[in-house]
């Protein structure tokens, strides 16, 4: 099935296995079909073979439809809330400013504080039994008050402006942030509910930047100017930057969150549920911080994922770049301790199971939940991998001062990649950490491992190939033996070669550094009495014997 509008050749995607064009084939689609079948260009054996697949859908459907069937609608919503509550992710709590007391004065801004945004753009908009918002929680105490900061259809122009005299949004705005800053004087603690509108992380449209609207940065600015117990609650479904952040104390990412987002966050600000939520995604500084940004929109006619395996915090790690949020961030009422980090083993073959356990402790006062992550670092010469990857993750629910261990087992996929010359998961003997870590960013505790690989890379070599990529074979080594007497300084050095490697200025590492990135080719150069003839048979010859080995 296609997505809206995404059918570029019809006759061409059908052979291809396409079953159902969406929103439905067009005429002129339906009618080039037609003529790819009279034209002998597509069997009409193969559209009765697609058609055929869609009405098994349709048939299935019927068998199963069950008009008697009954959902309970106010369980299904009380699930939704513990989801979101699960899913939400601290990501600041200075001074502890979370959990809010019952009897504090708290003001309250924000529109999404009445009607959160829950759910994506576009036609992923569903009818929901029925939204719940966190001012349908908080409005019913006397103690809360509530003013709208701002209005959400403003897309940050400073400088709108009305020819005919009339209000504009941004007029409105330094009112409505006006009112804010005055109300917020008055509040012990100030809750601002902001996001991301609809329009800016809808389907068919990339986003331009990671900025929220410039009035809501622009109302969190000036409240935290005069209020210093600011607490930002963040409604969107991708990764912002936040140039207020040092301004306010506390930040709850509560996402879309689903039609019980209200109670959720309800829940999480005032302490019945433990905030337990790890991001899913890097939080970078600035767009100028992601991989794609010098390449993205400007070459109109590609779209090419120039990442290659360093994708999200792959990228990050790997590349050491500062950022706001790591992956698997995420920060607890109460706090953790790791301990204990075993393995059944210290050496494996890739055909094994590695056993890993880590004793975690809840080690403060109210009950919590953690997210235990492993993460997996090893090296490959010759192949680009990340600095680490997250093999394996549990969440697990501790009282006050309970500890548990947590075990995990690891197999072959965990310390291999995709090798494109043998089209397999292929791991590379060597040493291999396992590391603990709260998040991508915060490693705890690590163990080495050896792994052996069993499997064997049947690499082709060419005399364009680097000489110390072949030597890293036992058949390369031997056959190219000679040709490395030639060059590299034995224990029979003359006595010139002696003087040189004195002073430094010719040792035999500088000529094997300089050697084993050499290619067989280049090496004409150097030795003029060589053939290209003979060093194609050498290579020839390594290619062969590799083949050969067991």
């Amino acid at each position: 099935m296609t997505d809206w509008g995404a059918c570029d050749d019809p006759v061409d995607s059908i052979q291809a296995g396409l079953d159902l064009e969406m929103p439905g084939p067009s005429a002129g689609n339906i009618d080039r079909i037609i003529q790819a079948i009279k034209d002998g260009r597509l069997k009409e054996a193969i559209v009765d073979q697609r058609v055929e697949h869609i009405l098994n859908v349709v048939f299935r459907y019927s068998e199963n439809h069950k008009i008697e069937q009954t959902y309970d609608f106010e369980a299904g919503h009380e699930t939704a809330r513990k989801i979101a509550a699960n899913s939400a992710v601290l990501l600041k709590n200075e001074d502890s400013i979370l959990p809010l007391m019952e009897n504090e004065n708290i003001l309250i801004i924000g529109k999404y504080a009445k009607q959160p945004r829950f759910q994506g753009g576009g036609s992923s908009h569903i009818n929901p039994y029925r939204v719940s918002s966190a001012w349908d929680i908080l409005g019913e105490k006397s103690n809360v008050k509530y003013v709208e900061g701002y209005v959400e259809n403003e897309i940050s122009d400073k400088n709108s402006y009305s020819r005919t005299g009339a209000v504009t949004d941004a007029d409105v705005n330094i009112m409505l942030i006006a009112e804010a800053v005055e109300a917020a004087k008055e509040a012990k603690k100030v809750l601002i509910f902001v996001g991301l509108p609809d329009s800016y992380e809808t389907e068919g449209v990339d986003r331009k930047n990671l900025m929220m609207p410039e009035n809501q940065n622009q109302l969190i600015e000036a409240v935290s100017k005069v209020q210093s117990n600011t607490i930002v609650v963040l409604h969107n479904g991708s990764p912002i930057s936040m140039p207020w952040i040092n301004s306010v104390k506390a930040v709850l990412e509560i996402h879309l969150g689903g039609e019980a987002v209200g109670l959720a966050t309800a829940d999480i600000l005032y302490g019945r549920e433990n905030p337990s939520g790890r991001l899913a995604e890097t939080f970078p500084i600035r767009i100028e911080d992601t991989s794609t940004y010098p390449y993205y929109g400007v070459e109109k006619d590609d779209v090419i994922f120039r990442e290659g395996v360093l994708v999200g915090y792959r990228y990050y790690e790997t590349m050491k770049k500062p950022v706001l949020f790591p992956f698997g961030y995420g920060l607890s009422y109460t706090t953790f301790a790791y301990s204990n980090l075993k393995t059944d083993k210290d050496e494996i073959l890739d055909t094994d199971k590695l056993n890993v356990s880590i004793t975690v402790t809840n080690t403060g006062k109210v009950d919590g939940k953690e997210v235990v992550q492993l993460y997996v670092a090893g090296k490959t010469a010759g192949v680009v991998r990340p600095i680490r990857e997250l093999r394996a993750f549990d969440k697990v629910t501790l009282k006050a001062g309970e500890s548990k261990v947590i075990t995990f087992s690891l197999d072959k996929r965990a310390f291999a990649y995709w090798n494109v010359d043998i089209h397999d998961w292929y791991v590379s003997t060597g040493d291999y950490k396992i590391q603990i870590g709260t998040s991508a960013a915060d490693i705890i505790l690590e163990k080495s491992v050896q792994v052996t690989g069993t499997s064997r890379v049947k690499p082709h070599f060419t005399i364009n190939s680097p000489i110390g990529d072949i030597m890293a074979y036992p058949a390369g080594m031997s056959i190219l033996r000679d040709i490395i007497g030639q060059m590299i300084p034995g224990d029979d050095m003359t006595e010139e070669q002696e003087d040189a490697e004195k002073t430094g200025l010719v040792s035999k590492e500088v000529i094997m550094t300089i050697f084993e990135a050499m290619s067989l080719r280049s090496m004409l150069t150097f030795s003029p009495a060589a053939k290209l003839e003979q060093y194609e048979e050498l290579i020839a010859a390594v290619n062969q014997a590799i083949i050969n080995e067991k």
